[in-house]
């Protein structure tokens, strides 16, 4: 079957984030409505636009029960779930339906309460994802998410000698921007030590070298080159994306050091006609320290095991040769579960000048063109990569 051409350009016209952090008054749906609304009035466009939706996470029916809560009647919807990276693999979905004219305008809503539910009792952490299938295998013997990375990271080292003190400085500089950053959950400073020195959590991954949990949600709306004349913002457009699947059980993954981010960047890379050397700013999953490294290295930032001398010297940092994770990333600003959306949102806003105090400039001071976003779902199961370009 062949691909559908492409008829229309498509734009990111709006972008939001709910309240974030500490949320402990709202509801999940309450900030799925929060974060649609504040990103339609970023658009500038009316409701009636809107003939897409896109949602995951909630609901027995998601996304019908959260379209439903907001009142939207959508003629295209989209629930995949492929964890992190949900959002990068929606967004390219609903940039090719309204390329191909079957949605005007879809809207990307995401809200989690994941922190005020632990401090509630109204659930627990959980240790994995199931233990149907294929994960049985796995399960019973304590084989945990973060043990996965844990032990995808150890075989980094193994390979290429990556260093702790390497991956430790990757959350140093997620510190370092998050500082610039009001919205952003933790912004005191940290060092390697501290990085090294914290509570173990799964070995090599002390406290620091893993994600913060947060609540909060964001919104994204796309749509179609005719409406861009009707925005209040300049328009975003997407440029190029790129979806992947690797594995579910650790013993069908090929190789720990690579990531399905190698074939989605391949793939956004040149549908967008443009290099990674050309990115100016980089919004990269990192519910760990390792996640940021191998994303680095899967989108050819740099070449495989280099990961970690690249990320040295501060090059990821707001000032940096490759600013990544400029809000902080879920390392320090939010991660209230499936981040991926708020890498869209924060890539648009950078692309935008609209970033405040952790604006990112060229040195020239012109603002940035082009970004990058790539999203990673379960331990490297999947990603999702989008080209982003302002003009």
């Amino acid at each position: 079957m062949c691909a559908a051409k492409r008829v229309r350009k498509v734009a990111v016209v709006g972008v939001s984030l709910s309240d974030c952090g500490r949320v402990d008054t709202a509801t999940p749906y309450a900030l799925h409505a929060q974060a649609a609304r504040r990103a339609l009035a970023d658009s500038g466009l009316d409701r009636s636009v809107v003939d897409g939706f896109a949602s995951a996470g909630l609901g027995t029916l998601a996304p019908v029960e959260v379209a439903e809560y907001l009142g939207l009647r959508p003629t295209w919807a989209d629930s995949t779930t492929v964890g992190g990276a949900t959002w990068e693999v929606m967004a390219a979905h609903a940039a090719d339906a309204i390329a191909a004219g079957r949605a005007r305008a879809v809207l990307l809503v995401y809200g989690s309460t994941a922190r005020a539910d632990i401090r509630a009792g109204r659930r627990t952490a959980n240790l994995s994802f199931g233990a149907r299938g294929p994960l049985q295998f796995e399960v019973p013997y304590g084989h945990t998410l973060i043990a996965k990375y844990a032990m995808a990271t150890r075989r980094h080292m193994h390979e290429y000698g990556t260093t702790l003190e390497q991956l430790a400085d990757i959350a140093v500089q997620a510190r370092v921007n998050a500082a610039h950053n009001p919205d952003a959950m933790f912004r005191d400073p940290i060092t390697v030590d501290d990085v090294l020195s914290g509570p173990m959590i799964a070995d090599p991954f002390t406290k620091l070298h893993c994600c913060i949990r947060s609540d909060g949600g964001c919104a994204v709306l796309l749509a179609g080159e005719e409406y861009v004349p009707d925005t209040a913002a300049p328009p975003v457009w997407v440029l190029g994306s790129g979806t992947a699947l690797s594995h579910s059980t650790m013993s069908e993954w090929d190789d720990f050091t690579a990531s399905p981010a190698a074939a989605s960047g391949r793939a956004a890379f040149e549908r967008a006609g443009v290099r990674p050397s050309e990115i100016d700013v980089a919004e990269l999953y990192d519910a760990f320290t390792y996640m940021t490294l191998v994303t680095l290295e899967d989108l050819g930032f740099c070449a495989k095991g280099e990961g970690g001398a690249f990320a040295a010297k501060g090059r990821l940092t707001l000032g940096g040769e490759l600013p990544t994770n400029t809000d902080g990333g879920g390392l320090s600003a939010c991660h209230p579960g499936m981040r991926g959306l708020f890498l869209l949102v924060e890539a648009v806003r950078q692309l935008r000048g609209e970033a405040g105090g952790h604006q990112v400039r060229k040195a020239d001071g012109r603002l940035p063109e082009l970004a990058v976003a790539s999203g990673t779902g379960g331990w490297f199961c999947s990603s999702g990569t989008v080209v982003l370009g302002r003009g």
